[in-house]
């Protein structure tokens, strides 16, 4: 209900439970979503910890 039509949410996850849980949220609710974004190699060289999040866009139709 927050969020327009043509509106964009940015949700970042870092373990698997999140994940899912955004995952079904989108399902549910019917929303469009692009492949999500995770770490490149050298950024987890650099930030190990940064390995395990993804960060989803979705975009509200």
């Amino acid at each position: 209900k927050l969020l327009n039509r043509g509106g964009k949410l940015f949700i970042i996850s870092f373990h698997s439970l999140e994940d899912r849980i955004v995952k079904n949220f989108i399902k549910n609710n019917q929303l469009e979503l692009n492949k999500p974004i995770i770490p490149s190699e050298q950024e987890i060289k650099s930030n190990p910890r940064s390995r395990s999040a993804k960060l989803r866009i979705i975009l509200k139709k």
